[in-house]
């Protein structure tokens, strides 16, 4: 796509964008970067808060792909000093901070997952201590004089705070003026980010100006709802489906997204023509559709064979009730059922299928359990006989005993 046209690279990265502050920018900085013979700079920025990539986050970075496949340079600004204040976007309170182990190791399972979506060879890694570190207090104030309270103050979290009497440390105040120096820094021609960062990307935009810099171009990618179809895809919530997930687990989870989702997810997690996908959703049922949208997303991260065989792993033990080929197992020892029964809840927690025993009862009392195809709601002894296979969800277990 390097040879696309200003106005045709314009037309390939607007697909399912949320919003370009301002398109006319981008296109003009599109025709200076042909011009100049120079690539543009695309910058994301990543506090490593959460280290593990979901289709929600792949979203910007397909988006990032796209831009390098069309001969631009990404560079991904690991925000190993910023994560050390935590943004404060959409929080009620102050975020705690993360300590400088969990930073690196957050880090490095980044940079070892992107490469699963972009070309590690077209991409630029920076952490931003090089230049947030070193500063001294007076670079500090000059950063600070070039912003007021009243611009911070028009960012609707840290409104609501501070009209409801919470408080707001100035360590969080001064994060978006870091994150938009991180700009001027790494002089970057385009910011993405999902639209919850639109205040932070428009800092940037203002600092460049002041630093006597092109004010770089805001491209504002939508934010994904999760499995549940109602709150933004979110490792803390549960309703994420992980890229690194293997592709059988991947394959479970798209089956549960609510129908109506489904064109979203077809827009937003894959490149498949969208009149096509139209078409198909008006004629198709609804099951020949998941199982494509299964089948194209899981392709885009293990290849076309894994996705098939997904899916019919799914038939297998979904539709057919038949057993998963593979699937975990695990031995009581005598100790744990000296009398060859186990309290059901116990035997969900000592085989890592629930994490507490009010979870377990939960579950149990829901009808998420099975014992040998047969549901069961009583938490009370279980005869392990000899053995048998546990369902918990969309997890199987193999449970024998010595």
């Amino acid at each position: 796509m390097k040879n696309l046209s200003p106005q045709e690279q314009l037309a390939v990265l607007k697909r399912a964008s949320a919003e370009i502050i301002s398109e006319q920018d981008l296109l003009a900085r599109i025709e200076l970067s042909q011009k100049e013979k120079r690539p543009m700079r695309i910058k994301l920025g990543l506090d490593p808060t959460a280290p593990h990539i979901h289709l929600g986050f792949a979203v910007v970075l397909r988006k990032l792909r796209q831009f390098q496949d069309l001969g631009h340079q990404v560079v991904l600004l690991i925000g190993d000093f910023t994560a050390r204040v935590g943004d404060p976007t959409g929080r009620s309170e102050t975020r705690k901070v993360l300590t400088p182990e969990e930073i690196e190791s957050n880090a490095r399972t980044y940079r070892d997952q992107f490469s699963l979506i972009l070309d590690p060879e077209k991409t630029e890694v920076r952490f931003n201590s090089e230049w947030l570190l070193p500063m001294s207090f007076a670079d500090i104030l000059g950063l600070t004089s070039k912003y007021t309270v009243a611009q911070l103050l028009e960012r609707d979290d840290f409104t609501k705070r501070f009209k409801g009497g919470i408080p707001i440390g100035v360590h969080e105040l001064l994060y978006p003026l870091m994150q938009g120096y991180d700009s001027v820094a790494l002089r970057s021609d385009v910011e993405m980010g999902g639209t919850d960062q639109k205040f932070n990307n428009l800092v940037g935009r203002v600092l460049q100006r002041e630093y006597d810099q092109l004010p770089q171009i805001v491209f504002l990618m939508p934010i994904l709802e999760g499995l549940d179809g109602v709150q933004k895809m979110s490792k803390s919530l549960g309703n994420y489906v992980g890229i690194a997930e293997p592709p059988n687990e991947m394959f479970g989870k798209l089956m549960s997204i609510p129908d109506g989702l489904m064109r979203r997810y077809f827009e937003l997690c894959t490149e498949v023509d969208l009149a096509e996908v139209d078409r198909r959703l008006a004629q198709d049922h609804p099951r020949d559709n998941k199982f494509w949208l299964g089948r194209e997303i899981i392709s885009i991260y293990h290849g076309a064979a894994a996705a098939r065989a997904a899916q019919d792993e799914f038939v297998k033990v979904f539709s057919n009730k038949e057993n998963p080929t593979d699937m975990a197992e695990f031995v009581v020892e005598r100790e744990l059922a000296p009398e060859g029964k186990i309290g059901l809840a116990r035997l969900l927690i000592v085989a890592g299928l629930a994490p507490s025993n009010k979870e377990a009862r939960r579950l149990i009392e829901q009808g998420a359990v099975h014992w040998n195809g047969v549901k069961r709601t009583d938490a009370g002894d279980l005869e392990l006989g000899q053995g048998g296979v546990l369902k918990v969800g969309r997890r199987f277990c193999r449970i024998t005993s010595v």
